[in-house]
């Protein structure tokens, strides 16, 4: 493949550093490492192992591209012992618990993973000279949602009623709280990113819209959906992962770049779940759907929208697939893969795709 250097994915830096990737047996985390592989990194991981099957970590064999050591990164002297022993110079921070809804079965849980697993992390890596950057992956939901439907700029005030949210606000506050005490003096680049609603090929999470409809439509069933209303920037995942490849090589070239930066769609890709849905179900013979006509369950943000000039600017971020792009991508992942395929090609053919459209 050609090289990327006119999009900040080049082959040239990347070739041989040392990376780790938090959550690597996850979507995202998967998703990364297999492009990382491909940009020529040395790839570590820090994770728990897959607790899903089917899952992407296993299917596309990440295991065999990143060396990965299964810890809880709630367990700070293991979290300590292995970063010590990898000495990254770049660390990309995915693992948390990633599910709105599980955090109000499991409120202590998504604590202590979304925040104090976070300031593990950082506490290890301000004992280390090799760090160069750190990239800490939050969410589009950290910001205090007044229901307004405007969209959130960096500078807007956090927030996050439930305890997903508001633990990963306060993750964001934690990690700008360590770069102003410990990393700036280091001159190390830090920064987070705030990512929207990324669906692709390989997420089979409990509770995502996207793979409860596979679920529902590979066995013939209708998907209920039970917020058809809501307004989310739906992205593909390799678009948010471009934004963070893109960061950490800005960061790493200009540290004073650190800060908090929001990787989302156009404007005009802010869909409701409704839109999601029958874009996909014309994706699938199978997609039938059910509307749910009242809010059931725990509450979420009714509208969420990132305002992306930020990463625009300084970063020279552009989100390269569209809405409907994105679906029909991460629809025809799917449909390739329950056929027999290989998860890893179908995944590397669509990074491929994405670099070259990149180019254009």
């Amino acid at each position: 493949m050609e090289d990327l250097e006119v999009v900040g994915h080049s082959r040239q830096f990347w070739r041989g550093k040392r990376v780790l990737v938090t959550g690597d047996s996850g979507f995202k985390g998967s998703w990364l490492a297999l492009w990382l592989n491909e940009l020529g990194a040395e790839i570590h991981g820090l994770s728990l192992p897959p607790d899903q099957r089917p899952n992407l970590y296993s299917l596309a064999k990440v295991g065999k591209i990143s060396k990965t050591q299964f810890v809880d990164i709630r367990e700070a002297s293991q979290v300590r012992k292995v970063v010590g022993k990898i000495k990254p110079q770049i660390i990309f921070h995915l693992a948390a618990q990633p599910i709105v809804r599980m955090g109000y079965s499991q409120a202590k849980e998504t604590w202590d993973t979304n925040l104090t697993g976070t300031i593990h992390l950082l506490e290890a890596a301000r004992k280390l000279p090799s760090l160069k950057v750190i990239v800490v992956v939050t969410t589009d939901k950290v910001y205090r949602n007044p229901e307004k439907g405007a969209s959130f700029v960096e500078s807007d005030p956090l927030g996050g009623k439930d305890p997903y949210s508001a633990s990963k606000a306060a993750a964001d506050l934690a990690t700008a709280s360590y770069h102003q005490v410990f990393f700036q003096k280091m001159e190390v680049g830090v920064a987070t990113a705030r990512a929207g609603n990324v669906i692709g090929g390989g997420d089979w999470a409990k509770d995502r819209i996207v793979p409860d409809a596979i679920r529902a439509w590979g066995k013939g069933k209708s998907l209920l959906v039970r917020n058809p209303a809501s307004i989310r920037p739906w992205q593909h995942v390799l678009d948010s992962l471009g934004g963070y490849l893109i960061l950490a090589e800005k960061l790493w070239k200009n540290p004073r770049l650190s800060g908090a930066y929001n990787f989302g769609p156009e404007t005009s890709d802010r869909k409701t779940v409704r839109e999601l849905i029958q874009q996909a179900s014309g994706c699938s013979p199978k997609g039938k759907v059910v509307w749910g006509s009242s809010r059931t369950g725990p509450a979420e943000a009714r509208v969420l929208a990132l305002n992306n000039s930020k990463a625009k600017k300084l970063l020279g971020f552009h989100p390269v697939w569209g809405f409907r792009a994105a679906v029909a991508r991460t629809f025809d992942w799917y449909a390739s893969q329950s056929k027999g395929g290989e998860a890893r090609r179908f995944c590397l053919e669509d990074i491929q795709a994405y670099e070259k459209q990149a180019l254009r």
